[in-house]
């Protein structure tokens, strides 16, 4: 028999009930963005981050950026990409300065969906996290949470 650390379990503890936290959040987001919008919590993500750049200086992301920001590999953010801009959501367009580079953009429908989607996704989040405080083991995460509000999306990668 193995004597088991309890700093380690502790943190064993506390990563389940984040990842617990986190799941819960993200299901119930996804239900009421699928149903309301047809979007999907990664798509909402790509939208809003894409929406969130500017003509100046640094204002629009690199794919490897848009990946990193929205926690999807390259791959599967390029795929997602496509998947919008079938739909009209997003354009990609040649980086000016670097032929190599690729942007995307959000299209005035993916603008247009994503306003009307964002109540959904804050009321969504809300509701989970209102859901998560009467749990108390999760309790003390929402608290945290609510006490320390992050910026709305990390910094991306920087550009090389």
């Amino acid at each position: 028999m193995t004597t088991t650390d309890p700093a380690l379990t502790a943190l064993a503890n506390g990563w389940a009930a984040l990842y617990l936290l986190y799941g819960r959040i993200e299901a119930h987001i996804e239900r009421a963005l699928q149903s309301g919008h047809g979007l999907s919590v990664r798509e909402y993500s790509l939208l809003d981050v894409l929406s969130r750049q500017h003509d100046g200086e640094g204002g629009h992301l690199q794919m490897k950026q848009v990946a990193y920001t929205v926690v999807l590999s390259q791959s599967a953010t390029t795929r997602l990409v496509a998947r919008l801009e079938d739909r009209g959501l997003l354009s990609r367009y040649l980086c000016p300065t670097d032929r190599r580079g690729i942007y995307t953009d959000v299209s005035d429908a993916g603008l247009k969906l994503l306003q009307e989607a964002r109540p959904t996704n804050d009321t969504a989040l809300r509701e989970a996290l209102d859901e998560a405080a009467r749990n108390p083991a999760l309790a003390p995460l929402v608290t945290a949470i609510e006490a320390n509000p992050a910026p709305r999306h990390p910094d991306p990668l920087p550009a090389r």
